[in-house]
């Protein structure tokens, strides 16, 4: 299924790595055409990671929100296909592996795209590494639970570190293929639950639709549910990092993100309502509450599907958790490579390799990181979930909304002077309802971040901060480009810039 590489090796020597710069003035020099719409929406889905979200985290939504979970994994699910609309409307016309960062910085100008690239790149990488020491816990408790045989998260980190750089360094289509199987195996699990409920007609109180009822989102611990429920879509907006990769971009990567975000609205709404009937409406929110929460999606699969299925949730969580880390590694990979190929990072991460066309030498600043994040836990003795994970996850999640909202507003930008004969409701009404509504989410996760991290007001403020710093850091390093190289600016504002 795989195109051809569109572009050939150089054939001047090349450094040790094996990798070549490409000079901003050319093409990228990723695989051209590689991935197609299903590569880039196991890309997506498999970042979401379904099982992990609804066994590990959807439980917490409905402690908080109770009959309200679903509908806030519903609203959720539409406010990100609204920005959709115009997010891939502008796909067309830019393409970059640094999406965010080209999408803002052509329709905000420059030095705000510098900024968020910054931030795009810092959350990347904060969901990266705590997804990691996720996959190290899940596996550690795991494998113990099979076997009897005690190996500390760590080593279980570590190993997956190894394999994940290793897939990173390789074709794109082979990570893609990886995901698939992966994702395909954890839907299944949760669609054997879901068939498990219905054939039994739910729980206690049988099938209730009145969950979907608008007045529950008057409820108290709504406000909070929003936190996790936005949170579990992070990373769709990955099919346009990809654009560079895509065969046919102006189709692939719009169909992509709509099949991905539509598939993951649907299917968090599904599945949480029939988590709350396998317990019954009344009880789900005081199951959630109580000692067996954490479980209750395992438990619930134990009773309406079989031990079996139970059994295969608990090995299938590690492999969603390794899938999550591995589409993360690759989007923050790809933000290392782009930036280093623009200037705003040094120029040997905008390399790639000869032989892969993989961004080879992103792929190992990406891998360093998150070693140095392993290894400071262990030194630390940090807990690898609720520190790492629960930290940086809050951290990146709020970044990530944070470019969702600056992306949506720079649609509007770019297209107010000149829609590009593309209908106003999606390229003006969209974009601003969708920053509108982002704006809501963003105030919401602030003040609930607690929720999520479990840390205390100073701690919250210390993981928020980096986030404008780094924003006011990437302004002042492209207007310092601006001052020094007025050529190289203006290569920058243009580059990426491509009409169908």
């Amino acid at each position: 299924m795989t195109a051809p590489d569109s572009s050939a090796p150089p054939s001047a020597p090349t450094p040790a790595i094996d990798s070549v710069p490409e000079p901003a003035s050319r093409a990228p020099g990723l695989s051209d055409g590689a991935v197609g719409t299903g590569d880039l929406v196991f890309f997506v889905v498999a970042a979401a990671a379904p099982l992990t979200v609804m066994a590990g985290v959807a439980p917490l939504a409905i402690g908080m929100a109770g009959r309200a979970a679903p509908l806030g994994y519903l609203i959720s699910g539409l406010l990100l296909i609204v920005f959709a609309a115009g997010f891939t409307a502008m796909s067309r016309f830019v393409r970059n592996a640094g999406a965010f960062y080209a999408y803002i910085g052509r329709g905000l100008g420059l030095p705000t795209g510098a900024g968020s690239a910054y931030v795009a790149l810092f959350s990347y990488n904060a969901i990266e590494v705590g997804l990691l020491a996720a996959f190290g816990w899940f596996t550690e408790s795991g494998f113990e639970d099979l076997t009897g045989v005690h190996v500390p998260w760590w080593a279980w980190a570590l190993a997956g570190l190894v394999a994940i750089g290793v897939l990173g360094y390789l074709k794109v289509t082979l990570s893609a293929k990886v995901l698939g199987v992966a994702l395909v195996l954890e839907v299944l699990v949760l669609l054997v639950f879901e068939a498990g409920v219905l054939a039994h007609g739910g729980g206690p109180q049988g099938l209730d639709p009145g969950t979907f009822s608008p007045a529950h989102l008057g409820e108290s611990g709504v406000g909070g549910m929003f936190v996790l429920a936005i949170g579990a879509f992070v990373g769709f907006e990955a099919t346009a990092i990809y654009a560079e990769e895509a065969r046919q971009p102006a189709r692939t990567v719009p169909r992509a993100t709509y099949v991905a975000v539509a598939f993951l609205a649907l299917f968090y709404t599904f599945t949480v309502w029939m988590i709350i009937n396998a317990y019954g409406a009344d009880r789900a929110q005081a199951v959630a509450n109580g000692d067996g929460g954490a479980d209750m999606v395992f438990s619930a699969t134990e009773r309406f599907a079989g031990a079996w299925a139970a059994d295969s949730m608990h090995v299938l969580i590690i492999t969603s958790a390794f899938a999550a880390t591995l589409a993360f590694h690759n989007g923050a990979a790809r933000y290392f490579y782009a930036l280093g190929r623009e200037g705003l990072l040094p120029a040997r991460l905008g390399t790639v390799s000869a032989r892969t066309r993989a961004p080879a030498v992103a792929v190992l600043a990406q891998s360093a990181v998150a070693l140095a994040v392993i290894v400071i836990t262990m030194i630390a003795s940090a807990d690898p979930y609720t520190v790492t994970f629960l930290w940086t996850s809050g951290t990146g999640i709020l970044g990530v909304m944070l470019m969702q909202a600056l992306a949506a507003l720079a649609v509007y930008g770019f297209f107010r002077r000149d829609r590009r004969s593309l209908p106003a409701l999606r390229v003006v009404a969209a974009p601003l309802l969708a920053c509108a509504g982002l704006a809501v989410m963003i105030v919401l996760v602030c003040a609930n971040l607690d929720l999520l991290t479990g840390a205390s007001t100073g701690v919250n403020a210390a993981l928020i901060a980096p986030l404008p710093l780094l924003f006011v850091a990437g302004v002042a390093v492209a207007l310092r480009i601006r001052r020094r190289d007025p050529a190289a600016y203006e290569r920058l504002t243009t580059v990426d810039t491509e009409r169908d």
